[in-house]
């Protein structure tokens, strides 16, 4: 057995712990959220519980913290011996950190003390989601990132996602009316509102370049973690082969 195997057996449990219980805690932080929601939503007497719903569910956030959770759950499942791990897998979990890691720089820039719109904030719960699974995604990229099969070219997939999802949330906001203040429009964030910005639909399309570009770049800086990590352990396995 060589020195790398050996070294790495440690690592792998940890990861295994790990991600185990960041995935146990990004659903328990979610269905803490939402039953706290759906209890301030009825106390205050909103019409329609749905649309509420839709609209905790159409959070960047909630969206990646499932997909999230879900690559985490796979990821136990194969270190327990259960379906086998490809490079289609691997493009998923790089999309999957990127997206986390994205959210947890934009909320703790942006966004942190404001009041989101999804109803009484959780404390724990908005932890668990902004930060602790956030900066999990990333160590674990880091700790395992050397056998994923990923290249630059995997950011055209990257960015399907948060490009729909913009699509979707700016198509969507000025017809969605919100419940808590009475407005005919809705945002998740409010930096995404035109009624936030001075410059209306201009301030908009600036932090979405913005906030498009930060994706690029992390799911980039990732893949070449991913690349150089890869070359170092090919270049162990010689020396020790």
């Amino acid at each position: 057995m060589s020195t790398t195997t050996t070294q790495a057996s440690p690592i792998r449990r940890f990861l295994l712990v790990g991600r185990a219980i960041t995935a146990l805690a990004i659903l328990a932080a979610i269905v803490g959220q939402l039953v706290t929601s759906i209890t301030f939503w009825t106390a205050r007497g909103d019409a329609s519980i749905p649309l509420d719903l839709l609209n905790f569910f159409s959070f960047f956030t909630i969206e990646s913290n499932i997909i999230a959770g879900v690559v985490l759950a796979v990821l136990v499942a194969a270190q327990l011996g259960r379906p086998r791990i490809g490079r289609r897998f691997d493009v998923l979990l790089l999309c999957a950190a990127t997206y986390m890691v994205v959210t947890g720089i934009v909320y703790n820039t942006l966004l942190r003390g404001i009041e989101l719109p999804q109803g009484a904030t959780l404390g724990w719960s908005n932890e668990v989601l902004h930060l602790i699974a956030p900066l999990w995604m990333l160590a674990d990229w880091l700790l395992s990132s050397a056998k994923r099969e990923v290249r630059f070219a995997d950011l055209r997939v990257v960015a399907i996602f948060p490009i729909a999802w913009l699509a979707y949330t700016l198509l969507r906001g000025p017809f969605t009316p919100d419940q808590a203040s009475g407005r005919s429009w809705w945002y998740p964030y409010p930096f995404l509102d035109p009624a936030t910005h001075a410059n209306g639909y201009a301030g908009v399309a600036i932090m979405s370049v913005i906030v498009a570009a930060t994706v690029l770049l992390v799911a980039a800086g990732m893949v070449a973690i991913s690349r150089a990590q890869g070359r170092r352990a090919s270049r162990l396995e010689t020396v020790t082969a």
